[in-house]
């Protein structure tokens, strides 16, 4: 199952022996790491990060999942409810990518208290006692939540709102005439172009999504290679689900694109 964890630390040495836990995990194929990173909150409530692995636990990035879920945990009060009613547009997108509900993010963001240290991950994971157990010998306290299809569903939703304010608008400016008509027509050019920005944003998020299933499947069949053979089956189960995954995530948005371009199109 594709999930983001936090593990809380009372130290950055500590924090730093669980990546590496993590990361030898990953090596002999218990769990799938796409992404990692290490935060710390300061004495002044600052958020720090001081450590970030890329794509398999291997690189120097972090992912959008976690470099997402970072960013919510490392921005001001309140930050994290802004996110989810709109109010901190900067924020959307983050928790959207991050793919977690706030009750998720309240905790991390609780239980990240001054002084602490967090690993930020996101993995592909059968069962949780591999990362608990190791985890859990070095004091850490872990957090799990498996990923939602928010981004997409929220995409599918919005194009679906905006088709349908885009088709009011245009009767409207038939039933129209003056002064009225002049300005339904100004509404409606607006209400186009924003329609228009939906539809490229949801090709882009297809083109992302790609591009996001072809490294990970490129990562589990460099891991397959070298993990133990216990583990090979599992491994051969994950990749059947990213390929699940991409289908099922794009079919929503393929929808949202599809409904843009032909209210664009009438």
């Amino acid at each position: 199952m594709n999930r983001m964890l936090v593990v809380i630390f009372d130290s950055e040495t500590k924090a730093n022996e669980g990546v590496r836990a993590m990361r030898q995990l990953h090596a002999e194929g218990g769990i799938t790491v796409y992404g990692i990173g290490v935060i710390a909150r300061g004495a002044a409530g600052k958020v720090e990060i001081k450590e970030a692995m890329g794509q398999g636990g291997m690189g120097i990035g972090m992912g959008l999942a976690v470099g997402s879920l970072i960013g919510l945990l490392a921005g001001p009060v309140g930050l994290v409810v802004g996110a989810v009613t709109g109010t901190i547009a900067g924020a959307v997108r983050d928790f959207w990518v991050a793919g977690v509900g706030l009750d998720f993010l309240e905790q991390a963001e609780r239980d990240l208290a001054p002084g602490k240290v967090a690993v930020i991950a996101e993995v592909e994971e059968e069962w949780t006692v591999p990362v608990d157990s190791q985890m859990e010998t070095l004091g850490g306290v872990v957090f799990r939540r498996a990923r939602a299809d928010i981004a997409e569903e929220q995409f599918d939703g919005e194009v679906a709102t905006m088709k349908s304010e885009y088709a009011m608008l245009k009767a409207e400016v038939k039933r129209s005439s003056g002064d009225a008509k002049t300005k339904l027509e100004g509404k409606l050019a607006s209400a186009k172009t924003t329609l228009d920005a939906a539809a490229k944003r949801s090709k882009q998020r297809l083109d992302d999504l790609e591009g996001e299933a072809e490294s990970r499947l490129g990562d589990l069949k460099s891991q397959l290679e070298r993990a133990k053979d216990e583990f090979k089956s599992g491994l051969e189960v994950r990749a059947k689900r990213v390929r699940d995954a991409y289908a099922r995530r794009t079919a929503g948005l393929t929808k949202a694109w599809e409904q843009a371009k032909d209210a664009l199109a009438t």
